[in-house]
């Protein structure tokens, strides 16, 4: 299980018996540490079922799969590989009716836990509604319930915020739903309080794996340490991180989770993977140069066996679009050859353009469609979080959980059936008062004092095809027939047609629809074992029902990972990219106020000197993910003048480049003299080709 391992990834892979922490710098191979880990520990006689590896995202754990599936085989499958959140759905599922949580809970995306703050404080404004789902999740993040956040609350603000919370936790129970953070907090309640299911998950699992170790928040590290024991000298867990690559601390992410693991379990072992495979020494120096200035918790210095490779370039520009066709013609250049960095990484999927905020993209965005390059957004609008997609999410999530109300009103009133808003306002009311569903009010014996003869028709003829395509679907069962089952439920519902009824315009309606035969696609082939489950809230590729594979669909929707290979350029936010990596890459924007962001001039903030430092710490951190992003060559640039609202101010670079060190060496990229290189390497193709062309004649 060692062959074609350093020594510091044998020693990682090799030590079973204790508390371990493997320091991975970026490009070390620490996936290949955890899969090879796990094939040793399978190999020393663990079942692969007592295995877990934690992810942070759905693509981390798919990408993990596969490389243990091509390591180990079969044994594979058994391996719980998934995400913190899809460990929560397993146990919650298992063990949550202890809780009071039926198995078949619905999980809340963002949009409807806006809805349901909109309704619990009185609002009908989404940006406040937003607001207080954000402190709720830090509360969340933190292990405070509502009534602790109220003892704890610092002002007014956040007394009616935690107010609020305490009714939404309401909703959620009376719901029987849960909402992604949650999928957290919940089953660290599940083990703390019930012993008999602590013991049983710690006997279930006899190796814990974390990876991105240094991204948990307070609550993650609670649940670990209640899975791995007691027993702290010989609790069985590898936790793999960088503390240079924390970048989530507004996520409730703490670096304070590596500073407790020495302190926690005194016996840690602590091994650091210093060996970088994926840039050339002239990129991990400058990386280097960065990070050295931040206070460390573990020191590393990265190194590459990759050679010296090009200098980094510095390239200034007089404004933003000025920037972005630099930007567009170094991709033109090195992909033309015409650039020594080239080396041979020509195809566009092998450049990335990267930035701090989200509202940079729009302008490089302009620029490669006037060069006519193709090129995609990453964390661009999520396959399900189109409107037609979370259409039949909410029909399938109420097959699931009747009790699921948000559910319940999008699928009732999409497509229209002749059940108007007084209808529905009067049924929600009614169930209100008496402690009910929508769902189950509208079986009420009671429920015709309310609602006249032809709405309590309207209402019962929903509730019993909604029962009748639950019964269906679960005795659907393998890809074909689930396949026909949707198709037929959609033409049952005219969905089609409610479609090209709501667009004006057909080939947008006609967009609509393909996406919809996509997601019947792609559900039933998971329905029939083809497409394993990303989510891991199952293992293995079995084949299953229909309403199984509903059940997980809502944690995937959240997660909403679903990002398609193609050959195009990426633009990507720098938090976005972490765990990606590019032969090209541009850091774009980097300018003082922009990376680091403004340090002192957010309102709510405290500006002690302390914090501007904490955060100077975490930008610096951003910056150094962005350089390690790059493998063989680095282009960093700012501009002179940058727009903040309406005008144009003077910018100055960032600090950060500064702290490159990058020497004598470095190139000063002047892009006008590059194009004038290129027009004239074209215009010399251009006249060699028709002198070969006339001399064939």
């Amino acid at each position: 299980m060692s062959a074609g391992l350093n020594l510091a990834q044998q020693e990682a892979v090799n030590f079973l018996h204790g508390p371990c922490l493997v320091l991975a710098g970026a490009g070390s191979g620490k996936t290949r540490v955890i899969t090879h880990k796990i094939g040793r520990l399978i190999q020393m006689g663990l079942e692969p079922k007592r295995i877990a590896a934690i992810t942070f995202t759905n693509k981390a754990a798919t990408e993990m799969r596969e490389r243990a599936k091509g390591l180990i085989g079969k044994a594979a499958k058994d391996v719980v590989i998934c995400t913190f959140h899809a460990l929560g759905v397993r146990m919650l599922r298992q063990d949550g009716g202890v809780m009071g949580l039926k198995p078949q809970f619905s999980i809340m995306d963002s949009a409807d836990v806006t809805g349901i703050l909109k309704d619990a404080g009185g609002t009908t404004d989404a940006a406040t509604a937003r607001q207080w789902q954000w402190t709720i999740s830090l509360w969340k993040n933190m292990g405070l319930n509502s009534a602790q956040a109220l003892t704890l609350a610092k002002d007014d603000n956040e007394r009616i915020i935690a107010k609020i919370m305490a009714r939404y936790e309401e909703r959620l129970t009376a719901y029987q739903s849960v909402d992604f953070d949650d999928l957290i907090s919940l089953p660290l309640k599940l083990l703390q309080d019930h012993e008999e299911v602590r013991l049983k998950w710690q006997s279930q699992l006899g190796h814990v794996l974390v990876d991105e170790y240094q991204d948990t928040n307070a609550t993650q590290y609670e649940v670990l340490k209640c899975l791995v024991g007691p027993d702290h000298s010989s609790a069985r867990f590898t936790a793999v991180g960088d503390d240079d690559q924390s970048i989530y601390g507004w996520r409730g992410a703490t670096l304070d989770n590596l500073r407790r693991l020495p302190q926690d379990f005194p016996t840690l072992k602590v091994i650091k993977l210093e060996q970088n495979y994926r840039s050339t020494s002239a990129i991990l120096r400058a990386a280097n140069n960065v990070i050295q200035l931040n206070p460390k918790l573990f020191p590393k210095t990265l190194f590459s066996e990759l050679g010296e490779g090009e200098p980094v370039r510095v390239v200034d520009s007089d404004n933003e679009e000025h920037e972005a066709e630099r930007a567009v013609a170094r991709i033109q250049s090195l992909r033309a050859g015409t650039d020594a960095g080239s080396c041979g990484f020509k195809e566009l999927k092998d450049f990335a353009i990267l930035y701090r905020a989200n509202h940079q993209a729009r302008i490089f965005e302009k620029a490669l469609r006037k060069a006519q390059i193709p090129y995609k957004v990453s964390g661009g609008q999520s396959f399900f979080d189109r409107a037609e997609i979370r259409d039949l999410c909410a029909w399938l999530r109420l097959w699931v959980n009747n009790d699921d109300d948000p559910a319940f009103l999008r699928a009732v009133t999409t497509p229209k059936r002749g059940i108007g808003h007084q209808t529905l306002a009067s049924l929600g009311q009614f169930a209100s008062q008496y402690k009910l569903s929508m769902f189950e009010a509208l079986f009420s014996n009671s429920l015709p004092s309310v609602l006249n003869a032809r709405a309590l028709g309207s209402l019962h003829e929903f509730g019993r095809y909604v029962n009748d395509l639950e019964f269906r679907a679960r005795l659907t069962t393998g890809a074909e027939d689930a396949r026909s089952f949707l198709t037929d439920w959609l033409k049952d519902i005219g969905y089609e047609k409610h479609l090209y009824d709501g667009e004006e315009s057909e080939k947008a309606a006609a967009s609509k629809w393909h996406n919809v035969m996509e997601f019947c696609d792609w559900m039933a082939q998971r329905c029939g074992g083809q497409i394993d489950d990303t989510a891991g809230v199952s293992t293995g590729n079995e084949v299953k029902n229909l309403l199984e594979v509903a059940q997980t669909i809502a944690l995937l929707s959240t997660l909403s990972e679903r990002e398609k290979d193609q050959n195009v350029v990426t633009l990507s936010t720098l938090h976005a990219s972490k765990g990606l990596e590019w032969p090209h890459v541009m850091l774009v924007g980097i300018t003082e106020g922009m990376l680091p962001f403004r340090l002192d001039d957010e309102p709510g903030n405290e500006h002690t000197n302390e914090n501007i430092a904490v955060r100077l710490q975490e930008e610096r951190r951003l910056m150094y993910v962005g350089i390690t992003r790059a493998q063989r060559s680095l282009a960093v640039s700012w501009t002179r003048k940058r727009k903040k609202g309406r005008e144009m101010i003077a910018a100055q670079p960032s600090r950060f480049i500064a702290e490159m060190g990058l020497d004598k060496d470095t190139v000063k990229e002047d892009p006008r003299e590059k194009l004038k290189a290129l027009r004239a390497e074209f215009a010399q193709r251009a006249t060699a080709a028709s002198a070969e062309s006339a001399a064939n004649k």
